[in-house]
């Protein structure tokens, strides 16, 4: 038997829980650190990826041991987790100088740059922070409490492409956030690639992805949002009983099944209708709901307005 069962039966789901992650780029923060300095961030309340593109050094997360630092270390912090990065100075017994940072959410699309040191940097790291949500709200890193740690090779790409999500945000040519998110993406979805050939079995700290029977049945929520899914039916697919099914999934996901459909629904539908190509009429029945009333009153109650209400007609209506 597979000492790691959970994640070689998850296998054949893993394409669609990657396909259907949604990732938002909350910010991108360029970090430069010299030798006998500290630079040190106060916990925020998104995650954030942080790749380091050249130099030794060390992270401290939280309270958590120290990690070294090397060239193409990919680190995934928690949310509401402060952190710091430091470099020895060969000439002291320990770091001295801190400089003291905190990642500005006002800056929204644009690049932060923070520096420790006045002398060339040991450390550069390219970081950001980031949302990867499935439907509206149920956030793949929510229930994650201890950083991810990865080495990776020049080979993988990483580094690149993170830079050129910088240069994105730089340019701020037509098309940027589609670029930056599409990025961010292909660097989480490597990672968690790594996970099924890592000797590490750090990918069941995400909830969603710890319990096989659940991450089964919300696979095929995700899959097929417009079919006809019960309570009965996902607790058949998952092989457990009804009660047994709903506890284990309010404990996974965070929410009922239900509630989680509606939340993958009212997110697809968000999605058909800035394509403007479909009738809202049309989008209700892509979603899976039969009566259009109670389509309309399900996407007001995720989204606080209504489909096709303009901008002034949604701030009103708050």
């Amino acid at each position: 038997m597979s000492d790691r069962p959970n994640l070689a039966l998850l296998r054949s789901h893993l394409d669609v829980l990657m396909a259907t992650l949604d990732v938002d780029v909350i910010g991108l923060i360029e970090c430069l650190v010299s030798p006998g300095w500290r630079l040190s961030f106060g916990s925020a309340e998104a995650p954030a990826i942080h790749y380091n593109l050249s130099g030794t050094g060390r992270m401290v997360v939280g309270g958590f041991s120290a990690f070294p630092l090397v060239p193409h270390t990919l680190v995934i912090t928690p949310a509401k987790k402060p952190f710091h990065i430091e470099v020895d100075d060969r000439t002291a017994a320990k770091t001295v100088n801190v400089v003291e940072a905190q990642w500005d959410p006002r800056f929204g699309q644009r690049i932060q740059r923070f520096v420790a040191g006045d002398v060339d940097p040991m450390v550069m790291l390219i970081c950001g922070y980031f949302r990867a949500t499935y439907g509206s709200s149920i956030d793949l890193f929510a229930g994650l409490s201890t950083p991810i740690v990865e080495r990776f090779e020049p080979a993988d790409e990483l580094g690149s492409k993170l830079q050129a999500a910088l240069a994105e945000i730089s340019g701020r040519q037509v098309g940027m956030q589609a670029m930056t998110t599409a990025i961010l993406k292909q660097v989480l979805v490597t990672l968690l690639r790594r996970s099924l050939n890592s000797t590490s079995v750090w990918l069941e700290r995400f909830s969603i992805l710890s319990d096989r029977q659940i991450a089964l049945a919300f696979a095929d929520m995700l899959a097929r949002p417009s079919a006809d899914h019960s309570v009965m039916a996902l607790a058949q697919k998952a092989g457990l009983s009804r009660s047994a099914f709903m506890a284990r999934f309010v404990r996974t996901i965070g929410c009922s099944p239900m509630v989680a459909l509606r939340q993958i629904r009212m997110k697809r539908a968000a999605d058909m209708l800035a394509a403007r190509t479909l009738s809202v009429e049309q989008i209700a029945r892509a979603v899976g709901y039969r009566s259009y009333s109670s389509f309309l009153r399900a996407f007001r109650q995720v989204h606080g307005y209504l489909p096709g209400e303009s901008e002034g007609n949604r701030q009103n209506s708050d």
